[in-house]
């Protein structure tokens, strides 16, 4: 059987396959050639193979851009038009060219559409709407040339409004209409009412109505462009009218009133529809309501009631937010928490359905309201509690300054009180601290606003200071009351932590049916979402940690105790106008710091010890000038301060035993300052201060400070009464002390190698080189200073020589300072021979040898300083 094929055939058959393998061959040496560029290419490329080109513009951008330059020129032509060539044609031409060229760009749009071109009939309906406004320019200025421009301006956009709305809900396709329509129907009534001639309130009507029809068009309309146009006029036509209302209330608030109110239920109605503006526009209307209300009271009473009652239209305002909550036309079930008011009370909330984004608002409009109030209130509070301290008679003079604020209405401790009384009505802890705030700037006004007496007035603030420490040491009275939440773990949390008023509980979410981590027949399924699905599946739960809350009990007891020391201060500085008072005042403010420091907790008896020992010092302070004591014995009578207080520290926490210490430290260096102009007195009161630091050495963990202090002191009294006695050779009294301390220091060095160097020779060394260094600084002669500085050379030399420190430090100082002296006035005089330029040159050589070698220098000084610290 013969199976060849025909020659045609097989030469079709033939050239076919060659082909194939030709084809084969190309893609074959394509991929050879790009193997070669990856392999001697740079791995960026080679990784990253270069992305095509990206166009600067996409073809729907660059189809915008040539449709609004057209649309634009177009305009620019018809404008020019109008306006240029007007005069050149006759009464038919002009509406002839017009009407068609005005038919034509709004029809054109119809046949655009049927085609999907969107953008180009955007762009020729755009054209139209401008024709048409020109149409009405033109038809003014031919056929009613004699019409009042603003009344004709009125009309035509209504008249255009209505057109374009018809021609947008026409077109549903096209986005300019409608929003354009919108923009037009902002025009009509404001400019009525400038052709009508109205005024002011008459415009701002129209600017509500508009803004009115504006609300009804962000309620109603679909179209997002519409929506975001309407709410602009709306807040720029409404922002007016209600700025009018407000102004009118100042002037005439009977005219202002129905405004604000007509503008309040508008802005309230359009945030009970559109939950997204509630709280904005609720607040907007609580102000608007507020400020009309608050007008029309103004008006009726007196001037310095004008304040308190726009205070408790706030008020009013701000108790919406204890309405049931729900939604217009809802009719579920009220929850526990809703209509409960403060106490446990339940408030007959029954048809009062408020959305929880209005009641915000409404009570935010409120609050802001008080607030305004309270800041009014303020003067009269700062003039009760700073007054005292800008002193304008002498102490113990007997005469009273006048309260700067004693002007101010009196009415404004109405206010204080109103709002402490309801902040104090609200369960919460932030609301209970602002209650506790008013309360005592009520009870430090109150003296002012009612011009009371110097007696009532101290009396009042020492009262005011210690109620409030009284609740800064127990808080737990002012805590009642406060609502509990339930913290994470089903722990109950701290009363007032909850995010605000009538916060529901928070929904408790099942757990899942399925575990999520490994179970007993191995690990569970990981969940699905991605690559990284397993892991998490696999990955421990870490507990979530929370920021420390600070307990109710804590926050308020600051914030009272912040008070009661403001009151003690301001009553301590006023009671300096009468002696007793003085007195008086000084010792209620000792006993109540001394009770807040034996009871309170935390740093608050720190800083109320500490405020005992500034009060005991006062009374000295006062003690000295009733007995007429000249200032050296006011030093000494201090030196009980620092005394006491070291009795005292022995017996005192560890925190308050340090903070009073070093308060009466300070009261006794204020002590040597003022007995200073007395040397004598001065010697007595440093050696009285060593006698308290010695005694204070006895305490194991004041024994190393407290001993080097003593030290110090009974050092320093030691010269300063040779300085009195007019001692010249002070060698005579410091040698008979130096060699038995050095004996005794060399045998404890002996008992105990260990022991410092400071220790055993540095008190006795300070004996008596300190004091001769003194006074060789102040002897002519030169034997004195070179006895002292052959003898710090040999306590210098021993002191490298048996590696002890304070030998080193005391003896090298000493003749460091010694030879200074010495050497200092032939350095003066050969600085003065040398030539003005060396002295700068030398410095600078200086420096730039320092900064070549600044490394070795400074390891040869860690070096030097190692050594130091290595030595006994």
């Amino acid at each position: 059987m013969d199976n060849s094929l025909p020659p045609a055939d097989e030469l079709v058959l033939v050239d076919r396959e060659l082909a194939q393998l030709d084809a084969r061959r190309s893609q074959l040496l394509a991929r050879r050639a790009w193997l070669i560029r990856v392999l001697h290419a740079p791995a960026a490329s080679a990784a990253f193979p270069p992305r095509p080109p990206v166009a600067d513009s996409t073809p729907r951008g660059a189809q915008n851009v040539l449709l609004t330059l057209g649309g634009t020129l177009l305009t620019i032509a018809a404008i020019a038009f109008t306006l240029v060539s007007w005069g050149s044609m006759g009464i038919g031409g002009r509406a002839a060219v017009l009407s068609a060229v005005t038919a034509a760009a709004l029809v054109a749009p119809v046949a655009l559409l049927r085609r999907s071109l969107v953008s180009t009939a955007e762009a020729v309906a755009a054209l139209g709407m401008v024709l048409m406004v020109l149409d009405a320019f033109a038809l003014h200025r031919v056929a009613l040339p004699e019409t009042d421009g603003l009344g004709y301006a009125a009309v035509a956009a209504a008249v255009l409004t209505a057109a374009w709305t018809a021609y947008g809900s026409a077109l549903s396709r096209l986005r300019v209409p409608l929003p354009v329509a919108v923009v037009a129907g902002q025009l009509p009534l404001p400019l009525g009412v400038l052709a009508a001639g109205g005024g002011s309130t008459a415009f701002a009507w129209a600017a509500l109505l508009t803004a009115a029809a504006d609300g009804a068009v962000v309620l109603w309309a679909r179209p997002a462009p519409v929506r975001i146009t309407a709410v602009t006029g709306a807040v720029a036509l409404g922002g007016w009218a209600l700025l009018t209302g407000g102004l009118l209330s100042l002037t005439s608030p009977w005219d202002g009133a129905p405004l604000l109110l007509a503008g309040a239920a508008v802005t309230l109605y359009l945030a009970w529809r559109r939950p997204s503006l509630a709280v904005a526009a609720s607040a907007v209307a609580g102000l608007a309501a507020v400020t009309a209300v608050g007008g029309l009271l103004r008006a009726v009473v007196p001037a310095d009631w004008a304040v308190p009652g726009y205070v408790l239209c706030g008020l009013a305002a701000a108790s919406v937010w204890w309405l049931r909550a729900g939604t217009a036309g809802t009719t579920s079930a009220s929850t526990p928490e809703a209509g409960t008011r403060p106490g446990g009370s339940t408030a007959d909330t029954s048809g009062a359905r408020l959305p929880a984004g209005v009641r915000l608002g409404l009570a935010c409009a409120g609050a802001a309201t008080a607030a305004l109030g309270v800041v009014w209130a303020l003067p009269p509070v700062a003039a009760g509690l700073l007054g005292p301290l800008a002193r304008t008679t002498e102490v113990w003079s007997g005469e009273h300054a006048e309260h700067a604020s004693a002007w101010y209405p009196g009415t404004a401790a109405l206010v204080l009180a109103v709002t402490a009384a309801a902040l104090a009505s609200l369960p919460r802890l932030w609301a209970r601290c602002g209650a506790l705030a008013l309360v005592w700037a009520l009870l430090t006004a109150l003296p002012v606003s009612l011009g009371l007496p110097f007696a009532a007035t101290l009396a009042l603030q020492l009262l005011t200071s210690a109620a409030a420490l009284c609740i800064a040491v127990r808080p737990g009275p002012a805590t009642r009351g406060l609502r509990t939440t339930a913290a994470p773990g089903g722990r109950s949390g701290a009363p007032g932590t909850d995010s605000g008023p009538g916060a529901p509980t928070p929904p408790v979410t099942a757990p899942s049916a399925a575990p999520s981590g490994p179970s007993a027949d191995g690990p569970s399924a990981p969940p699905a979402g991605g690559p990284g699905a397993p892991w998490h599946g696999w990955a421990p739960v870490r507990p979530r940690t929370q920021a420390p809350v600070a307990a109710p009990g804590t926050v308020l007891g600051w914030s009272a105790y912040a008070g009661g020391l403001a009151s003690a201060v301001s009553a301590v500085a006023l009671s300096l106008d009468v002696r007793v008072a003085t007195f008086l005042a000084l010792g209620v403010v000792l006993g109540l710091c001394s009770a807040v420091a034996v009871l309170a907790a935390d740093a608050r008896r720190v800083v109320s010890a500490c405020g005992a020992v500034l009060t005991a010092t006062g009374l000295v302070f006062a003690v000295a000038a009733a007995g007429g004591f000249e200032d050296h014995w006011t030093a000494l009578g201090l030196l009980l301060v620092p005394a006491a207080t070291a009795a005292l520290g022995a017996r005192a926490p560890r925190p308050v035993a340090l903070a009073i210490e070093i308060t009466g430290g300070a009261v006794g260096l204020l002590a040597l300052g003022i007995a200073a102009s007395r040397p004598a007195f001065l010697a007595l009161a440093l050696a009285l201060g060593g006698v308290i630091a010695a005694a204070t050495a006895v305490r194991p963990e004041r024994r190393r400070f407290a001993a080097w202090t003593a030290a110090a002191l009974f050092l320093s009294a030691t010269w300063v009464r040779l300085a009195v006695w007019d001692v010249t050779t002070p060698e005579a009294y410091t040698l008979p002390v130096t060699v038995p301390a050095l004996v005794v220091g060399f045998l404890r060095r002996r008992r105990d190698p260990e022991a410092s160097s400071w220790t055993a020779y540095g008190p006795g060394l300070a004996a008596t080189l300190l004091p001769s260094l003194f006074a060789a600084w102040t002897d002519p002669e030169w034997v004195r200073p070179l006895v002292l500085g052959v003898a710090a050379l040999v306590v210098t030399l021993l002191g490298a020589r048996f590696r002890l420190q304070a030998l080193l430090v005391l003896g090298g100082t000493v003749l460091a300072l010694d030879g200074l002296h010495e050497l200092a006035p032939y350095v003066v005089q050969a600085v003065g021979a040398l030539p003005r330029w060396l002295p700068p040159a030398l410095a600078g050589l200086l420096l730039l040898a320092v900064g070549a070698t600044y490394e070795q220098r400074l390891r040869d000084a860690r070096r030097l300083r190692d050594r130091v610290a290595r030595m006994r």
